[in-house]
């Protein structure tokens, strides 16, 4: 009986271990997503000063549609990238997530 609980207590020592290694990727995963939504906002909102000063110069009406054009189509471009860029993120911090459990999988008897 005593050898049966010192199993089930290092097990369930494993367990927490494999849950905190697990947490401090989510934790880690989640950071780096916040620092890379903080740089692209900061980049978003400088083009967007860049782009008013553009369109406020304009000398004419069609410089300053041209400008706004660009503008949006730059925006646009630079959306779709930076999606792309934290679903990527995501799907690695998924897979980090995960990494500490696939030895777990391996002790089951069958």
């Amino acid at each position: 009986m005593i050898q049966d609980f010192d199993g089930i207590q290092k097990a369930s020592q494993e367990s927490i271990d494999l849950m905190m290694k697990s947490y401090g990727s989510i934790g880690q995963g989640f950071q780096a997503i916040a620092t890379e939504a903080a740089d692209y906002s900061r980049k978003n909102f400088e083009a967007g000063s860049a782009a008013l000063e553009r369109v406020l110069s304009a000398t004419s009406v069609e410089k300053a549609v041209e400008a706004q054009g660009e503008y949006v189509k730059a925006a646009y471009e630079s959306y779709l990238g930076q999606v792309s860029k934290v679903g990527a993120m995501m799907t690695e911090m998924t897979r980090e997530t995960y990494k500490p459990f696939e030895g777990l999988f391996g002790k089951f008897p069958k």
